[in-house]
């Protein structure tokens, strides 16, 4: 945590602004066990009481934290012994850490949907009493790539799965960028017409506004331009999807795209755009001045205070 927070005091958008009030959620966050931590050098661990401070630090009153427990399934990453005891064991720490705090956070399930056992761990979660509530899948730590029928098919069965557990979804969507797989509105269109329907009944979370964070890739805008037809058009598949802003600011050369971001927002109408800060690890900002830098988007007052105010079916 030394670290992350060294990094972030000469971060350029540390300043916090005065009289705009900090968003009641932070919808994207994560927690670090020392299990996880180990897998990234650097990486330092962050536990609910970390994260706790930095959400008092901002002003913000609750987190939905979102278990990493995929990256011990990550392909981009040397395989790792016993994956699948280690996918639980780190499921089962954030459950531990989110219980300490029930009144501030709210914990998500983590899995790589193409594992094997990404079912087993789906239906044990959903008897957990801290992580029923979500689902978070990472298409690009997943190695997940919706160009392949079967991959297709098995993210069906997953947000099936997560439906009929009444799982809201979190996902991460942009495919792997080590792996350069191909992202645009192709893919976007195979999300919405063959993967949205399988989990018609429980809200959908689509991280980053669609992309990894930043808006530096040029393929993220094309497809949100998919997300924001179907929604102009009354595309019904859309009733039920959000998407969070973590990340979109503060990173990268966004600065020369905040009118771009700002237009964007709009388009999928703030009601359904939630704040999110991502996991207090470098690059990332902390809540507060991930708050500040959002602020920083050509966005009215009341936008901003719609977006900082939403809440979500499984935040109430």
């Amino acid at each position: 945590m030394k670290a992350a927070f060294a990094c972030c005091a000469v971060a350029v958008l540390c300043t916090v602004l005065h009289g705009q009030s900090a968003p009641s959620i932070d919808y994207h966050q994560h927690l670090f066990s020392p299990a996880t931590a180990a897998l990234s050098p650097g990486l330092t661990q962050v536990s609910a009481d970390d994260l706790v401070k930095l959400l008092d630090m901002a002003g913000i009153r609750r987190a939905v934290v979102l278990s990493v427990a995929y990256q011990f399934g990550n392909p981009n990453r040397p395989a790792v012994d016993d994956e699948y005891a280690k996918v639980r064991a780190e499921n089962d720490w954030t459950s531990h850490e989110v219980a300490r705090f029930p009144d501030r956070l709210r914990g998500f399930c983590g899995i790589n949907p193409l594992k094997d056992y990404a079912l087993e761990e789906l239906a044990r979660c959903a008897k957990d009493p801290q992580l029923h509530i979500g689902l978070k899948l990472h298409f690009g730590n997943s190695d997940v790539d919706l160009e392949n029928p079967r991959h297709v098919s098995q993210i069906r069965e997953v947000f099936r799965a997560a439906n009929t557990n009444h799982m809201a979804i979190v996902v991460h969507m942009r495919p792997s960028v080590t792996r350069r797989r191909p992202y645009g509105p192709a893919i976007a269109r195979v999300f919405l017409d063959e993967v949205l329907p399988a989990a018609p009944d429980v809200p959908v979370q689509i991280a980053h506004l669609a992309g990894a964070g930043g808006y530096d890739d040029p393929s993220i805008d094309p497809v949100l331009g998919v997300f924001v037809e179907a929604i102009a058009k009354g595309d019904t598949r859309m009733d039920h999807v959000y998407f969070d802003a973590s990340g979109v600011a503060g990173l990268g050369q966004w600065r020369g795209k905040a009118e771009v971001i700002a237009t964007r927002i709009r388009q999928l109408g703030v009601g359904r755009v939630l704040y999110g800060s991502d996991g207090a690890a470098a690059p990332n900002l902390l809540p507060r001045e991930a708050w500040a830098a959002f602020r920083q988007l050509p966005l009215s007052d009341a936008e901003f205070n719609t977006i900082g105010g939403n809440l979500t079916p499984y935040m109430r």
